[in-house]
């Protein structure tokens, strides 16, 4: 097998797409992947643009960077609009159903994310772990038995059962696409 997807989650800060990241990695890591992770967000903590990248691969990984994504996640507008221009051919991109999606040759996953946080699950702060769900179904080489046992590790003691519960949601939201 010759394996390597580069992958950048991008949205706002708050949204918790840096530790999807560090989760995102840390899943392929457990599923006897290589991974690097990175990140960078705006001088807000909240609010500002953000975004995590991971590279994945069954091989050792020379460069920690992404010029051009395999798979693209945006949970905001302006991080579409920034980060859609960075992509490969033939790529995924996913975006939540509130962006409006313009320009691109790409496989689009619309997916109501924000709005599944917010009034499924009565907490946005859970969009993070959701878009995990969603992306566990486009992944296929990390084990989404990693994936949770990544997310219980890093989310915060007590959360555990809300964010299994995200993560499921994540996974439903794609297999209704």
């Amino acid at each position: 097998m010759n394996m390597k997807t580069e992958i950048r989650l991008s949205g706002s800060g708050g949204q918790g797409l840096i530790l999807a990241g560090v989760i995102l990695a840390e899943g392929a890591i457990l599923s006897n992947l290589n991974a690097v992770q990175s990140q960078s967000y705006g001088p807000e903590a909240r609010g500002g643009a953000s975004k995590a990248e991971v590279i994945l691969s069954d091989k050792s990984i020379n460069f920690p960077k992404i010029m051009d994504s395999d798979i693209l996640i945006s949970l905001t507008q302006k991080s579409f609009d920034e980060y859609s221009k960075h992509i490969k051919e033939n790529s995924i991109v996913i975006v939540d159903s509130s962006i409006d999606v313009h320009g691109i040759n790409a496989k689009v996953c619309k997916a109501p994310i924000i709005k599944t946080a917010e009034e499924v699950l009565k907490k946005p702060m859970t969009a993070n772990i959701i878009t995990l769900g969603v992306l566990s179904s486009v992944i296929q080489d990390v084990d989404k038995e990693h994936l949770k046992k990544a997310i219980s590790k890093r989310v915060p003691k007590g959360t555990e059962e809300l964010n299994m519960e995200a993560f499921e949601q994540g996974t439903k939201l794609i297999a209704a696409m």
